[in-house]
């Protein structure tokens, strides 16, 4: 099988993957597919979306979702390419290689931006459409203000190739960011502000490299003549087999660059996933409002890791062009304050920043990684930046795999954990014809990736919004709690953990189900009314101390009817609650906020349900 086909394949597993119950393929679903894979690529900072579904063929406009970065000044749209989502399609015809197929689904997107950037978007539109809250926020002062960058995802289930030479080869296609001007009023004031459009295309070729190639990590180049217009001027300082070390005094407004460019993608993983972006740290900003001339003396700068670059002499001095996989594993405060001084209107323009640039060569992917987490772990030694392992590799997700391959439950089966990105996929293609077979073996519903096992774990707690934040920060907050770097007390990972943990996959996974999605669903919040739902069976059962019977769900594999009717119930209450007791009509991303969790749980209409007499019952039975 050639590369192409490989992609093909993919393709339909996808496809196959994303049938509702009635065997239909559902948008949505393919979507919730591919997203845990662009944040594995960092392309997002969380899996989570907001469902904001359009289609008006008379004008062209099409978008599917939005999300709004963690630290808020990225919007990212989703579109899918629907003609590439049709069983029936002719291979032929998935293979692209022109760069307007792709082009005229972004213009797509590219309208309904220009509509609300003329104030027309709001009141074209349904009320009850799921753009509505998008809408609001593009033509709002307050949105107008916050959103710097507005990032186009197109999902594209072809495989781009070149037609040049003896065979089809994949190929690469990268679309030039463009900055738009939009004008608004304030206080009797014109003003004219920049927002930056990235387009992006995630197409098979993407999606075979992190679903299927274990360990592929899309490497950010960071090429500052070509993005930016100006090169960076270093120091040699170290010169090793494995390494090599410059030195520089970053201009503030280069960091302020970068980060309107690519955001937290710039970031190594655990300074990412610790970074606070609404806490930005006041000293920073103290000093580049009242001493920018000395903020260098003050701050410990950058240390920045990449694979390559591009260096060049010219007039006895030393310029780096451009960065291969370029990472900050130290000052991730300091760039996210810097941009955010900006924003806020602070003058950057005689702060410096001194930056450690450190090229690593000639090393393997394992090299490289070991060499990184090195840089990481002693250029953080003096911060706060927690050095808890978020790879795949910590010991207690080791153990959690060796569970998983041994343990049946009660009707013999086994659940696969996918504990390294690609795993499973890699394991049916080593499969060839008994592909089919482990496919029924391990369903959908009986396989769960470590991404998804934080959030289902952390549901099960008194902060849900955590697991609408999704991304590293739910991640993180898993690992602490199953692997504190502090304590030398670990929980013990064996059977009955693993059991439990499987029961708790299983009750979120079932409401799902019973929550619905689409025409039939209880509402379009789904990702933060289930997460509540079952925050608020733990804050009734395990919480004040009367167990919730998870032993039960291991053992029936299964619901009792009238606990599914009592769940559904309780859905339907928390899909008023959110929309009642959220100060935002962006109910999606309202409900990552821990002040409407408190609400909710200390409101009259969740104590009244308990306490009715025959839902106390049906709780009762779940009780230990």
């Amino acid at each position: 099988m050639n590369e192409i086909d490989e992609y093909l394949s993919l393709r339909s597993n996808l496809l196959d993957d994303s049938k509702d119950d009635g065997n239909f393929i559902t948008e949505s679903i393919l979507l919730s597919q591919i997203l845990p894979s662009m944040l594995d690529a960092k392309l997002l900072d969380s899996e989570d979306f907001n469902d904001s579904y359009l289609v008006n063929d008379g004008e062209n406009l099409k978008l599917n979702a939005y999300t709004i970065n963690e630290s808020g000044e990225r919007l990212q749209l989703f579109i899918i390419d629907e003609n590439t989502i049709l069983e029936n399609a002719d291979n032929t015809d998935l293979l692209i290689s022109e760069r307007i197929n792709y082009e005229n689904q972004f213009k797509r997107v590219e309208r309904i931006i220009r509509k609300a950037f003329h104030g027309n978007l709001y009141n074209s539109i349904q009320e009850s459409s799921g753009l509505t809250p998008l809408a609001s926020h593009l033509e709002s002062i307050e949105g107008i203000e916050r959103f710097d960058v507005i990032e186009i995802f197109l999902i594209s289930l072809t495989a781009t190739v070149t037609f040049k030479g003896q065979t089809v080869q994949p190929r690469n296609m990268h679309f030039d960011s463009s900055p738009t001007s939009r004008k608004y009023k304030q206080n009797d004031t014109t003003i004219e502000k920049q927002v930056l459009i990235i387009k992006k295309l995630i197409d098979l070729n993407f999606l075979f490299k992190v679903m299927v190639s274990r360990g592929y990590r899309e490497a950010l180049l960071v090429n500052f003549k070509k993005t930016f217009g100006y090169t960076i001027e270093v120091i040699k300082a170290a010169e090793d087999k494995n390494f090599d070390s410059y030195l520089c005094a970053l201009p503030a407004q280069v960091i302020a660059d970068l980060y309107k460019e690519y955001s937290s993608r710039l970031l190594e993983k655990n300074v990412r996933s610790f970074l606070q972006f609404k806490g930005v740290n006041k000293e920073i900003r103290t000093t580049i409002k009242e001493e920018p001339e000395k903020f260098i003396a003050y701050n410990n700068g950058l240390t920045i890791t990449a694979t390559n670059a591009k260096v060049y002499e010219h007039r006895k001095k030393t310029y780096i062009e451009s960065l291969t996989d370029f990472q900050i594993v130290n000052g991730g405060q300091t760039t996210a304050t810097i941009y955010f001084s900006k924003k806020d209107g602070l003058d950057i323009s005689k702060v410096k920043v001194m930056a450690k640039i450190n090229i690593a060569k000639q090393v393997d992917e394992k090299e490289l990684e070991k060499l990184i987490d090195n840089i990481s772990k002693f250029s953080n030694a003096q911060s706060r930046v927690s050095k808890v392992d978020l790879k795949s590799r910590n010991p207690q997700l080791v153990k959690i795999k060796s569970l998983s391959e041994s343990v049946l439950t009660p009707t013999g089966n086994k659940w696969f954990f996918e504990r390294a990105k690609g795993e499973f996929n890699t394991m049916l293609r080593k499969a060839g014809s008994n592909r089919n077979r482990i496919k029924k073996e391990y369903p959908n519903e009986r396989k769960f990736s470590k991404e998804q096992m934080a959030k289902f774990y952390t549901a099960w707690g008194d902060e849900p919004y955590l697991v609408k934040k999704g991304g590293e920060k739910v991640f993180r907050h898993f690992i602490e709690r199953i692997a504190p770097e502090e304590s030398e007390s670990q929980p013990l990972i064996d059977r009955d953990f693993y059991e439990r943990l499987i029961a708790i996959i299983f009750l979120f996974r079932r409401m799902e189900k019973i929550h619905g999605q689409g025409k039939n669903a209880i509402g379009q919040i789904r990702s933060a009314v289930i997460p509540y739902t079952v925050s608020v069976l733990y804050m009734y059962s395990d919480k004040v101390d009367t167990p919730f019977n998870m032993a039960k769900i291991w053992k029936d594999e299964s619901l009792e009817d009238n606990f599914e009717s009592f769940l559904y119930n309780l859905m339907s209450l928390m899909n008023t609650l959110i929309k009642k007791y959220s100060i935002s009509d962006d109910l999606g991303e309202h409900s990552k906020k821990k002040e409407l969790w408190g609400k909710i749980i200390a409101s009259h209409e969740i104590k009244d349900f308990i306490s009715n007499t025959t839902n106390g019952n049906i709780l009762k039975k779940y009780i230990v």
